[in-house]
């Protein structure tokens, strides 16, 4: 079996067609920017590294999250994705069932799916989150798990529960600079049972300030050739962040939260998706001045994992924006 989840562009709408767009294609909502688990290739694990910059531990309050989810209801179109994940573990927070079903509620989203490690994932969560709606699942299986049988056990439930009961597609992936070939294989064997989908995926020093060691610099997070020479991040023309604290960021890899655009407990996110600070960042870009930005002079996501490469067009875009 192939131990890569490849890029795929089938079916996908070329960006430069549709730049500026209206509504954002993507919104991430991170329900708690805390984690259980200190993955040494997350900058969350780093829990020293998080405290001495700063960045205070949030989960978002129910009350909030019904606010910020009627705000996206403000956008003209669709949204195609709500992403209930940016910074943390997201079921870190006891009010994510009831999330997801506010969202469902709105009917305003193609897609309600959300990230976690798994490791919280009680049969009855499992049931809650299953029946609020969630429509895909990514479990992020941190290597020292894979042979856990509790652990397979939760992963399986949620899997069966939701063939049974609901219609949420479950996407299992495990990071395999980390593991031995025998890991890899049993991952491959055990979890293969329990999902729609499967990978094993390289780790990519996406996180701009945060340096990850032990890696495969040599190809992307899917195993496709690393892209080194991309001038413009595209996720700045479709997608945007929500911090746990209300605050807004442009992109999901501000996780030093270092570049607000606004915040929602004063500022309206349509005005924000429009407004002069977000155009200016992607003008920035377009312009092939990227290096300029602190915080984007130093990402190497769009290097390792970006599906979208929109640079030849910079010119016209220009124009649009």
């Amino acid at each position: 079996m192939n131990d890569n989840l490849r890029i795929t562009t089938t079916g996908r709408t070329r960006l430069e067609t549709v730049i500026p767009l209206a509504t954002p294609y993507l919104v991430f909502l991170d329900p708690s920017n805390v984690c259980n688990q200190q993955c040494s290739y997350c900058p969350t694990g780093n829990r020293d590294l998080i405290k001495k910059m700063g960045r205070k531990p949030e989960k978002m309050s129910f009350g909030f999250a019904l606010k910020t989810l009627t705000q996206l209801c403000a956008f003209p179109d669709r949204i195609k994705t709500l992403r209930l994940y940016k910074d943390g573990e997201p079921l870190l927070n006891p009010d994510f069932p009831v999330i997801v079903a506010y969202a469902k509620s709105k009917n305003k989203f193609d897609n309600i799916d959300t990230t976690t490690n798994g490791v919280l994932l009680t049969h009855e969560l499992s049931r809650h989150i299953v029946n609020a709606g969630l429509t895909k699942i990514f479990i992020s299986v941190h290597p020292k798990n894979i042979a856990n049988k509790e652990y397979m056990d939760r992963i399986n439930y949620f899997y069966q529960y939701s063939r049974d009961h609901g219609n949420c597609k479950v996407f299992i992936k495990t990071a395999g600079d980390y593991c031995s070939y025998d890991e890899r294989q049993m991952f491959m064997d055990i979890y293969s049972e329990f999902c729609d989908s499967i990978a094993i995926e390289h780790t990519a020093p996406c996180w701009p300030g945060f340096e990850v060691e032990g890696i495969n610099k040599e190809v992307g997070i899917y195993g496709q050739p690393v892209q080194e020479d991309i001038k413009v991040c595209p996720y700045l023309f479709y997608s945007i962040s929500i911090n746990s604290n209300g605050t807004v960021s442009p992109c999901f890899v501000d996780w030093k939260q270092k570049m607000i655009l606004g915040d929602l407990h004063t500022d309206k996110l349509i005005d924000i998706w429009n407004g002069e600070k977000l155009r200016e960042i992607r003008f920035t870009h377009l312009a092939g001045l990227r290096h300029t930005l602190s915080h984007c002079g130093t990402c190497e996501h769009h290097m390792y994992g970006q599906p979208d490469n929109i640079d030849q067009y910079a010119d016209e875009l220009i124009k649009k924006i």
